[in-house]
């Protein structure tokens, strides 16, 4: 994988309480009153098991792929903590993404394991018998004693990995089980998947320039009471760069989005049915920003709205 970045490789209040209770966030982050402010981010509940998540986590796929660079790993490790130091809890990982997870578990060795980590990766493989050899190797990598997601990555093997997955859950070994996709692909297997598996999470590509979801996955997560996961939020950074020098809309301003990224976030975790982004960066700077758009109002259905025809008129 290439080692030099740009400003964003891989990165990525409601109207009434009903409004927020949709949401599923928590009531007392739903609407602050004037002047005061929140003790932690946003959270939203896992449907499946009442589980608060923090609405912004955090992505590694590449900016984590670092290998034995100390440099690197010190940067990760401080990304790490600025998220945690900002109620950070996804962490999502997958061993395609290289030594990510061995990253994550240098980062965890050095800061210690909070209380609010929720620790989520992915089972990779072709073949569904070796599944729990790799899960094992990844549980190894982090850390850990449980990991609160495994996923099937884009649905390879899908099949005999959701048999192990489910096993494994009604075992305890892990908190839950879900599958992914990603560029919009292959939505129609998703839902079918969706439609006919106990899953608990369900994790796709999901930002102002790719709503697709939001014709049939996003209404059926929430139908079937199934967590999302917004991989891609600022398309590798290509979101960043197109919006780069342009001044933010007016309803920024309602919103609490000082900047670009932020006011691409909050668009991202205040669709009802959507739990989590998970934008990926090497960037103190950045994860400090992309967690203050869990702060803040949530915008509601006509700020949405207008926030979709600002940017398409860009």
């Amino acid at each position: 994988m290439p080692q030099s970045f740009d400003r964003r490789t891989m990165l990525t209040g409601a109207a009434a309480a009903g409004f927020a209770a949709t949401l599923g966030l928590r009531q007392a982050d739903a609407q602050p009153a004037a002047g005061a402010t929140r003790d932690g981010p946003l959270t939203k509940t896992v449907p499946s098991s009442g589980q608060a998540i923090p609405v912004v986590g955090l992505g590694t796929w590449i900016t984590f792929n670092v290998g034995d660079n100390a440099e690197a790993l010190a940067q990760c490790t401080a990304v790490m903590q600025a998220f945690f130091e900002a109620g950070g809890g996804m962490i999502d990982s997958s061993p395609m993404y290289g030594s990510a997870q061995a990253t994550i578990g240098h980062g965890l060795r050095q800061l210690g394991v909070p209380g609010s980590l929720f620790p989520a990766d992915k089972v990779w493989t072709g073949s569904p018998s070796d599944g729990p050899a790799q899960i094992g190797e990844t549980e190894a990598l982090w850390g850990v004693d449980r990991l609160g997601l495994l996923q099937v990555h884009n649905l390879v093997g899908w099949e005999g990995h959701l048999d192990t997955l489910a096993a494994m859950k009604a075992e305890g070994r892990i908190g839950h089980i879900g599958i992914t996709t990603s560029h919009g692909r292959r939505h129609d297997d998703v839902a079918a998947i969706m439609e006919n598996r106990p899953i608990d999470f369900v994790q796709l590509t999901y930002n102002l320039a790719d709503r697709a979801a939001e014709e049939r996955l996003l209404p059926l997560a929430a139908e079937r009471g199934i967590a999302v996961i917004a991989n891609r939020p600022f398309r590798r950074g290509a979101l960043i760069d197109a919006v780069a020098g342009k001044p933010l809309p007016a309803v920024a301003g309602e919103i609490g989005a000082a900047t670009w990224p932020q006011f691409l976030l909050k668009y991202i975790v205040s669709h009802p049915a959507l739990n989590v982004a998970i934008p990926a960066t090497r960037n103190v700077d950045h994860v400090r920003e992309n967690m203050a758009a869990a702060t803040g109002p949530v915008p509601d259905a006509a700020q949405r709205r207008q926030m979709a025809l600002a940017f398409d008129s860009l």
